[in-house]
């Protein structure tokens, strides 16, 4: 099946995000690299943290290379001091934040949930529910001192409806929205909206390297016939953070192809 024909276009103007700064976490590859290099196609300042420098150095080159405005900021979220590493790099080397995208998650392989050891389960809450909350606690300070902006949190369909294996992931992905409808009703009067995305089967490559009977499994399963794209993806995290979307906050964006809505 081929892609959607309107797929890569945006309703954004060119300079939606100019004289902004977007911090864009899990940038190295994926669905964070594409939303980094869409971030500073729209004219953002970006910042890209992961744990893997080499790689985000790769994308930053990709940005620049296209006249684009990047820096690097590695940051492990399982570790605080790190993340509030990340915050003083924002406040002092980069002088604030606008918008930030928390592209976070941490997975396990499938298995029924008593064969899941505790610290495995830890590990992917520490990364999957504490490192949102670190982020945070980092980002919002920084927007309320530019007297509001918008953060957009990753979660997916994973966080609206379970999948057999999957205790550990599904737990966390249904708290990221938890977390994202907190934060956008303790900030909202004050100027932050935070709104979460939930994609299904995206084409990235973790995706890529399954098996190609599991891909072809996974793109039957989707009633648009086909895999998304991480630009797909990239477009409305752009919006929601653009004052396109400037009265939507607490929400959740199903990005799916229609699996949600119900059975095809």
């Amino acid at each position: 099946m081929n892609a959607d024909p309107n797929a890569g276009r945006t309703l954004l103007a060119p300079d939606a995000f100019a004289g902004t700064t977007a911090l864009v976490l899990g940038a190295s590859r994926g669905i964070g690299a594409e939303t980094a290099r869409a971030f500073a196609r729209h004219g953002a300042d970006v910042v890209l943290a992961s744990r893997d420098r080499p790689a985000l150095e790769r994308v930053r080159a990709q940005i620049v290379g296209t006249g684009g405005r990047a820096v690097v900021c590695p940051v492990d979220l399982e570790a605080p001091a790190r993340v509030a590493e990340l915050g003083r790099f924002l406040r002092e080397e980069v002088g604030g934040l606008d918008v930030a995208f928390n592209n976070v998650g941490e997975g396990l392989r499938p298995r029924p949930l008593a064969e899941i050891e505790p610290g495995e389960f830890e590990r992917v809450l520490r990364v999957g529910v504490q490192g949102f909350y670190l982020a945070l606690r980092e980002e919002i300070p920084l927007l309320l001192a530019r007297g509001g902006g918008a953060i957009v949190n990753m979660s997916s369909t994973a966080g609206l409806s379970a999948f057999a294996g999957g205790a550990a992931y599904v737990t966390a992905k249904h708290a990221v929205i938890g977390l994202t409808k907190s934060a956008a009703l303790d900030y909202a009067p004050r100027g932050i909206r935070v709104n979460a995305v939930a994609p299904g089967p995206i084409e990235t490559d973790r995706l890529l390297s399954l098996p190609g009977a599991e891909r072809d499994r996974a793109r039957q399963a989707v009633p648009s016939r086909r895999l998304g794209q991480p630009k797909e993806v990239a477009e409305v995290v752009l919006w929601l953070c653009s004052a396109s979307a400037s009265f939507v906050t607490g929400t959740t964006v199903v990005i799916d192809g229609g699996r949600m809505a119900g059975f095809a």
